[in-house]
Formats: C-alpha cells, sequence, structure tokens
C-alpha cells in the first residue's frame, strides 16, 4: 500500500539556500511504501558534465556517492587534476609541505579521514589550526592550498571530513545530529592535541560556513580545549527575513521523522553566489565529492536547530576570535557575523568585513584578496602564538 503526502509549503533551508525560499512556494509530492523498513526516499539530481576531462573521469564522478567507498574511488581518480587546476590556491601553493592522511575510528565506529599539513623541516612550528569545513563540502578540494599557506608560515594545520561527508564514512550529506558532528570534531581533535609536534603547542578551531556553527558549538561545549577562533563567513543564525513560519517549521520537522534521510530542497547552484570571479567558479564542479545535491530533511532540521542553539548561547563565547566575511555574502549574511562580534563576551575579537566580497572568499574571489584574506589569518595567528 502507498501512502502519498502531499504539501504545499516552503522547505526550511540551511542558510546557504535561505535566498531561494521566495522562488519555492510549490506542491510537493512525497511517497513511500508501507512497510516493515522505511523506505530510503530520495530525488537525485543528474550531475553536470565536468568540461576538460575526459568522459572516462565524467563517467567516474558521475557514479553514486551516498557511501564512502565511491567517494573515495572518485576522489583518488581526480587527486593529480585537481591540483593542476589555474587556482591560486594550487599554483602559489608553497613547497615543501610535509602531509599525511589517515582514518581514525570515532566513538561511532565510523571511519573519519584526517589529513595533516607541516611546514617544511627545519621550520619552528607555533601552533595548531584545526578546521572544520562547510556544508557538503570536503578538506581534500580547495583547503589544500589553504592548509599549504598556512602551514608555511608556521602552523600545523589539521582537518577532517565530517561523517557523511568527503572521505569519511556515513550516508551523503546526511547529518541525523549535528551535535554528533560537533562531538565527532572534538573527538578527533583531541586526539590529534596528543601529536608530538604540537603538543603543548596552542590551538586554534577554524570553520568556515556550516563549519563555522561547528567550530562554535565545539567550543562551546569545550572551552578550555581552544586557545581561539577563526571563522569565515559562518552559519551562526538565520536572519528573521529568512525563517520560515513557525507552523511550516513544524511541518518540516513532522516530515523530517517520517523520512529523515528524504532530499527536498530545491536544485539551484549557488556556485554564483558563492564565487565572484567567473574563472575560479568554473573550476566548482572539480569539487567532485562534495554533496550539491537536495538537503535531506532531517539535515536541514539539524542545521535550523544548530543556529538557533548558537544564536542563544553566543555571549558565552570568551575567546579570542577572527570573523572574516564577505560585505556581499548572500549565502550567510554578513550581518550575522556582525550580530555574533556585537554579542560575545570576548574582549579579544576581531571582525573584518571585506568590500564586494561574495561566500568564497578563501576560493572565489580575485587572487590578491584571497591572499589578503589568508594574510589577514596568519597575521592574527602569530599575535597570538607570539604573546606565549
Amino acid at each position: 500500500m502507498d501512502l502519498a503526502l502531499t504539501a504545499t509549503f516552503r522547505p526550511l533551508l540551511p542558510p546557504e539556500y535561505a535566498q531561494f525560499r521566495r522562488n519555492i512556494y510549490r506542491p510537493i509530492s512525497l511517497r513511500r511504501q508501507l512497510s516493515s523498513k522505511p523506505t530510503v526516499i530520495v530525488m537525485a539530481q543528474k550531475k553536470p558534465k565536468i568540461e576538460g576531462v575526459s568522459d572516462e573521469l565524467n563517467s567516474i564522478a558521475s557514479q553514486n556517492l551516498d557511501n564512502a567507498a565511491a567517494r573515495r574511488r572518485v576522489r583518488s581518480a581526480f587527486a593529480n587534476v585537481q591540483q593542476q587546476l589555474d587556482h591560486v590556491l594550487f599554483k602559489m601553493a608553497p613547497a615543501g609541505i610535509r602531509t599525511e592522511e589517515w582514518y581514525e575510528i570515532n566513538s561511532n565506529g565510523q571511519e573519519i579521514f584526517c589529513k595533516s599539513w607541516l611546514p617544511k623541516p627545519g621550520v619552528r612550528i607555533k601552533g595548531a589550526l584545526c578546521f572544520c569545513h562547510g556544508y557538503g563540502d570536503t578538506c581534500t578540494f580547495f583547503f589544500e592550498g589553504i592548509a599549504k599557506h598556512i602551514a608555511a608560515s608556521g602552523y600545523g594545520v589539521y582537518a577532517i571530513d565530517h561523517p557523511g561527508f568527503g572521505l569519511s564514512e556515513g550516508l551523503h550529506g546526511y547529518v541525523p545530529s549535528f551535535d554528533a558532528v560537533v562531538d565527532n570534531v572534538i573527538e578527533q581533535y583531541r586526539i590529534m592535541k596528543g601529536r608530538p609536534e604540537i603538543r603543548g603547542l596552542l590551538r586554534f578551531i577554524f570553520g568556515q560556513s556550516m563549519g563555522g556553527a561547528v567550530a562554535l558549538k565545539a567550543l562551546l561545549k569545550t572551552p578550555n580545549e581552544w586557545d581561539g577562533i577563526v571563522l569565515v563567513a559562518p552559519m551562526c543564525k538565520i536572519s528573521e527575513e529568512m525563517t520560515p513560519p513557525v507552523p511550516l517549521q513544524k511541518v518540516l520537522i513532522f516530515l523530517s521523522k517520517l523520512m529523515p534521510q528524504a532530499k527536498l530542497v530545491p536544485q539551484k547552484d549557488l556556485t554564483d553566489l558563492a564565487f565572484r570571479e567567473s574563472k575560479k567558479k568554473q573550476m566548482a564542479p572539480y569539487n567532485v565529492i562534495s554533496y550539491s545535491d537536495q538537503t535531506r530533511l532531517k539535515t536541514a532540521v539539524e542545521l535550523l536547530n544548530a543556529t538557533k542553539y548558537i544564536e542563544s548561547q553566543v555571549e558565552k563565547v570568551a575567546s579570542p576570535m577572527l570573523i572574516l566575511h564577505g560585505a556581499a555574502d548572500k549565502v550567510t549574511d554578513p550581518r550575522v557575523s556582525q550580530f555574533l562580534y556585537d554579542k560575545a563576551s570576548s574582549t579579544d575579537k576581531t571582525l573584518k568585513l571585506y568590500e564586494g566580497g561574495f561566500h568564497c572568499i578563501l576560493e572565489g574571489e580575485p587572487d590578491d584578496r584571497i591572499l589578503a584574506v589568508l594574510s589577514d589569518i596568519i597575521s592574527w595567528l602569530d599575535s597570538r602564538t607570539s604573546l606565549k
């Protein structure tokens, strides 16, 4: 027997998708089979062809990436291609950076992908920077270049892929519990704290977009674990005009309990809003293991709840804090960063807005802007580590 659920409402989106709400009032029909086992409801979108690569590589990239094994195969096939892209993060990447990749089994039994970037031998390590990537992303694409630039300045840079993203285990794009994502970050970076090259050094957490929410919540849960926080275009509050009415939120919550893994978000491409330079925007499809499909229902609910919690707790953020945001960002509102800056109780806090900057100020801006943002991060870290 079929159970058809039809509702006309605006699905609640994470901030990355919030600006599309006004365009998606439309009937949505959901159907699942009543049986003893829940049915996964998806509305998959066809992946666009990646220009400039062979049909064989396009075929590899087009496979279903729901499981980590497939994502790892695709990443392996594209690793060299990605590093050859004509992007400042790759073509000006410092030489001699030592890298290491490994997997840790977390407390939930999932394989978590981990990676480190260390300065070349002989360069003193001043501190550790631990990265939390954004929604749908991975630490193995653009962040490779970001990490190398920061490592070359004397920092141990560490990153993980969240469960369900990148090379870590878990259903692709599925966040059954935001707290579990945060707890995994705390667990993995607590392990890395014991690595001999950074033992006893200052430790900073670094979050971008949704990763900003992850980093903030990790900081709030374990404030004594960190010596400061760096946030780039953080997702830490949904502006009032973008928040759906409470009745619609209740519909989403109800549906997320019925079919948590279902994909129910418009298929709008965000690259136009995230990347200011068209040449760099054309490189976004090379991030082949990113999650670019519709947001899963439970994921959307978890992201909403996370931002509500962080919004209510920002006054407790007392650590040294650097917030960087593009002033023209239409993906995460720069006014939210201003809100965080104003409300946080930290006495050592810096907010920098980049005029005309879009969401991806470290990846999609002109070369001089990208290098300037990197320099601002490194200068801020240097000023804190020099005090020790």
